[in-house]
């Protein structure tokens, strides 16, 4: 009876868990939120598509027949980052129970879930610039930098895999060897995302740092991993104003290192949190897409609900320091 007791015991307690589990998933989605979101992502497509129909030019053939979506481009990016906000796994079953019937008041032009899947691909562009020009966060002179990778399918799959042929290519990271793309990101001590990059599974962690648009608006210390060792790479960040530290190989001569650099390369797992946030909570990776456009559009889902998370990983306390070996530039 005893034994009983104690099972009984422990499946209360784990209801109860669960329960605040699901209590605390449901209200990080609120009304208010969910406005305010709305507000930001519907005042820029405004100005997005203000843009667009003054630069672009009009077509001059017969103009083909076209009616405007009941749903427009805000609803849409507001529903994709909702979902990766929600902690659902299925998008068809969040997009069914939650926003056709809880949320039905808040979304009261719903279509069917095929026509919201074709209106994914024309939210592309403007959920991209969303992110780079509103909710990205601001550099503050200590930077990380990692990859991550996005499999596709899985290694004994890869033969049989028609979705991502001749776009996804194998790589190895860490874990070993995968069948899909890389995700580059760049992040501030807060949590904050400063930038990122998708690359095919086999691009160099290296080659990202050498285009300029990914590193325009960082400045001062970049810290990262062994794979980011280069000589070359280190002069032409330095030239840049960015002082790439990592640690050093076995076989490699040792160097100075002031005590501060020494203690935020150690608080370089903050980076690899945000990688763990984007795949288990956002579910930046899954192998369920069957078309690349939708598998873009998940991706941006996803990191735009990253950067609207309330909460995310930081470093406290963080000593800055004057370093003058970039006052040259």
């Amino acid at each position: 009876m005893s034994i009983n007791l104690v099972i009984s015991e422990i499946c209360c307690n784990f209801k109860e868990l669960i329960y605040k589990q699901l209590q605390t998933k449901i209200a990080m989605i609120t009304e208010d939120k969910v406005t305010e979101i709305f507000c930001m992502a519907d005042d820029f497509c405004k100005f997005f598509d203000a843009m667009t129909a003054k630069y672009t030019l009009k077509p001059t053939g017969k103009r083909k027949y076209h009616r405007n979506s009941t749903m427009s481009k805000a609803e849409v990016m507001l529903i994709m980052i909702l979902f990766h906000d929600s902690g659902y796994r299925c998008f068809k079953h969040f997009y069914l129970e939650k926003v056709c019937k809880q949320l039905r008041h808040l979304f009261p032009k719903v279509v069917s879930y095929n026509r919201l899947v074709e209106l994914e691909r024309d939210v592309v562009i403007p959920l991209t610039l969303f992110i780079k020009k509103v909710l990205l966060g601001k550099c503050t002179g200590i930077s990380f930098v990692d990859s991550t990778p996005l499999r596709v399918c899985k290694n004994q799959r890869i033969h049989i895999h028609k979705v991502f042929k001749g776009i996804a290519q194998r790589g190895k990271c860490s874990m070993g060897w995968f069948f899909g793309f890389k995700l580059h990101l760049i992040c501030n001590e807060k949590g904050e995302l400063l930038n990122f990059m998708i690359t095919p599974g086999d691009v160099d962690d290296r080659k990202p740092l050498e285009y300029k648009a990914f590193i325009d608006f960082i400045h001062g210390k970049l810290f990262g991993d062994k794979g980011y060792i280069s000589k070359n790479l280190f002069q032409r960040l330095f030239v840049d104003g960015i002082q790439l530290i990592t640690k050093l190989k076995s076989n490699m001569k040792g160097c100075l290192m002031s005590v501060s650099d020494r203690l935020l390369l150690r608080k370089r797992a903050i980076i690899e949190t945000v990688n763990d946030e984007l795949k288990n909570i956002a579910q930046v990776e899954h192998s369920r897409h069957r078309c690349f456009d939708n598998f873009i559009v998940n991706l941006l889902g996803a990191i735009a609900a990253y950067c609207l998370f309330p909460k995310k990983p930081c470093i406290n306390n963080v000593k800055r320091t004057m370093d003058t070996q970039l006052a040259l530039f």
